[in-house]
């Protein structure tokens, strides 16, 4: 059920958590389940009882678990996790199809990153527009496809920065793990110049305080970088549809 492994991270605890948390999130251990008795996940990783502990501590943080008296350590149901959480976010999508987690995630950004942008057109100090503006600099400047995915996520965590609502930050500190990987697939695209007279639509709206601009800058932008996946995974990014 777990992978053994001989070379052990330095913060053996932290390692336990994740080999036990991306087993969760794959689903080898389903919801309601029991996890294995806590002497037993010390045979099969060869570590302490205090190490066992102080991982199941970390995920019962993160709420992929809870333990009670007498009926042991159970997994909760995924509605019940942390799902912001960069550990819970790493192992989904280590354990995701590509193309259900891109269409997941473009859900979320096409509910949420027009509102951003039109915040930050209303709320952006000098400061923030400056980070924008850097965002959209280091893509025009990038001569690699690592350097202009950085700058491209930068450029998206900054607006959602710049809306200066704090229930917004998670979603721009997620991006970090999120966005990676459409942005890499999408990055060596002949897209590019289109994609940075966009961005900076963006960036001239929001400078120029014009919520509805950046609103409509930000939908364009979103749906064209939509159409760039769709074409290069060669296939529409669609969540199934509810059953009925």
């Amino acid at each position: 059920m777990f992978q053994s492994s001989t070379a052990l991270r330095r913060n053996v605890h932290s390692q336990v958590a994740d080999r036990v948390g991306a087993s969760i999130v794959r689903g080898d251990i389903g919801v309601g389940e029991t996890l294995p008795p806590e002497m037993q996940i010390c045979a099969m990783m060869d570590v302490s009882r205090t190490v066992v502990r102080e991982a199941m501590r970390t995920l019962i943080g993160k709420g992929l678990i809870e333990s009670r008296p007498k009926s042991g350590t159970r997994v909760r149901p995924p509605e019940q996790w942390n799902q912001l959480d960069p550990d819970v976010l790493r192992w989904r999508l280590e354990a995701a199809d590509i193309d259900r987690y891109l269409a997941k995630l473009f859900q979320l950004r096409t509910a949420v990153e027009p509102a951003a942008a039109a915040l930050a057109a209303l709320h952006a100090g000098d400061d923030d527009i400056a980070r924008i503006r850097a965002g959209c600099d280091g893509m025009d400047a990038a001569t690699t496809n690592e350097a202009f995915v950085a700058a491209d996520i930068a450029f998206h965590q900054s607006i959602y920065f710049a809306t200066r609502n704090e229930f917004f930050w998670p979603i721009a500190q997620m991006f970090e793990i999120t966005l990676r990987q459409s942005f890499t697939i999408a990055a060596p695209g002949s897209h590019r110049p289109r994609a940075l007279i966009e961005h900076r639509a963006v960036l001239d709206a929001i400078a120029a305080g014009d919520a509805e601009a950046a609103r409509q800058a930000t939908v364009v932008l979103l749906k064209h970088s939509a159409d760039d996946l769709v074409r290069i995974r060669g296939r529409e990014f669609e969540t199934p549809a509810r059953k009925r």
